[in-house]
């Protein structure tokens, strides 16, 4: 402030001595000129010294001109590679709205086309795998959807989730948590895994199961015929996860799966996983030590969970470990109208999602260290 009043001191002075001099000398134009010049530079400046006017003690606020520094492609990456809690919710309020979803309908046909438009946005390679099924309803047509992460070794991890939907004649039902979470969350994983710039030491199959659900009422009510031994009926169940192990096989490429993992009805808002019992014992310890340490304890019990059957089943068979992420016996709402989106919270899903992602590298060290 010593700095203008001395400034303004100045100022007075210089126009002081300018008047004394236009009383005692007789001013030419040209000192006219130059009289009036000085003070149209010299009086203005008193306003630039004193911002606010009159008020000298008030200061205006300053503004910050400096940009803000772009995000690091580094911290880019990293949030790109992080769980979607939303964007999970999302695809699971997308595929209600599509309606039920049982195999081989329109509604299950639009649901597999976003799934498909999804996973290639996240520029995996994907695979529709169509067959026929003999079901108690008929022949039904069917796809399983497989988009692949490449990895160091062309050895498999399936990370799956049905997309189908159980058919019920007597209400709607639009499975929001079976399968919808599962379907949501698995989408959600894809996009993440590709997005996060890591090489996995194994390749992965994002799979997507079709005609996991029965089309009788009962899981077991209904069997199928079997061609290669009338003894033994197929089931009316898990139309798509025995076609893919079958397909294995047949391609002598079933040794390639060295773990499975199946995401199924884990989107309550009251999540509580029980450990199966027909799972691999090493994964389900891996997965629900991982989670407490992540603090949800309160979502991965230690109580069992009985499933009875599931898509992971023909891998169990096949003796390849698996594991199956489930809430069914404290579910409620499994196959009723009542299983809607206002079930599913968008925390379960990213607990789920979050849980595997830091999962996923201690599975790949542990089948890294079995052969």
């Amino acid at each position: 402030m010593s700095q203008v009043f001395n400034l303004l001191f100045h100022q007075h002075s210089v126009i002081t001595q300018m008047l004394l001099l236009q009383e005692r000398t007789e001013l030419t134009e040209r000192s006219r000129t130059l009289f009036t010049l000085a003070f149209a530079l010299l009086f203005p400046l008193s306003f630039i010294a004193c911002p606010g006017g009159n008020n000298a003690g008030s200061q205006q606020p300053v503004q910050n001109t400096q940009t803000n520094a772009s995000p690091s492609p580094q911290a880019t990456a990293a949030s790109a590679a992080s769980f979607d809690a939303n964007r999970a919710f999302e695809h699971v309020r997308k595929q209600v709205e599509f309606g039920p979803r049982p195999a081989g309908s329109a509604e299950l046909a639009k649901t597999r086309d976003y799934i498909v438009g999804e996973l290639k946005s996240y520029g995996l390679k994907v695979t529709e795998d169509e067959f026929n099924a003999t079901t108690p309803v008929g022949q039904r047509k069917m796809v399983n959807v497989i988009a692949e992460l490449p990895g160091e070794s062309s050895d498999v991890i399936i990370v799956s989730s049905h997309y189908d939907t159980k058919l019920f004649k007597q209400f709607r039902f639009v499975g929001a948590n079976d399968a919808g979470s599962s379907t949501g969350t698995l989408i959600e994983l894809a996009r993440v895994m590709a997005a996060s710039g890591r090489k996995p030491r194994f390749t992965y199959w994002f799979t997507f199961f079709d005609g996991e659900e029965a089309f009788c009422e009962e899981w077991e009510q209904c069997h199928n015929p079997n061609p290669s031994d009338p003894a033994r009926p197929l089931p009316d169940n898990t139309y798509g996860s025995r076609h893919m192990v079958d397909r294995l096989k047949s391609r002598n490429e079933l040794k390639r799966v060295r773990a499975m993992i199946l995401l199924d009805m884990m989107g309550y808002k009251q999540l509580q996983l029980g450990r199966d019992d027909m799972s691999t014992r090493w994964l389900v310890d891996i997965v629900w030590q991982t989670g407490k340490e992540l603090g949800h304890g309160a979502q991965f019990l230690d109580r069992p969970e009985g499933v009875g059957g599931d898509d992971h089943e023909g891998f169990v068979r096949a003796e390849i470990p698996s594991l199956d992420i489930i809430q069914l016996s404290t579910y409620q709402y499994w196959h009723t109208p009542d299983d809607t989106l206002d079930k599913v919270s968008p925390q379960s899903l990213k607990i789920v999602g979050d849980t595997l992602l830091a999962s996923f590298p201690k599975i790949e060290e542990r089948l890294a260290g079995m052969h």
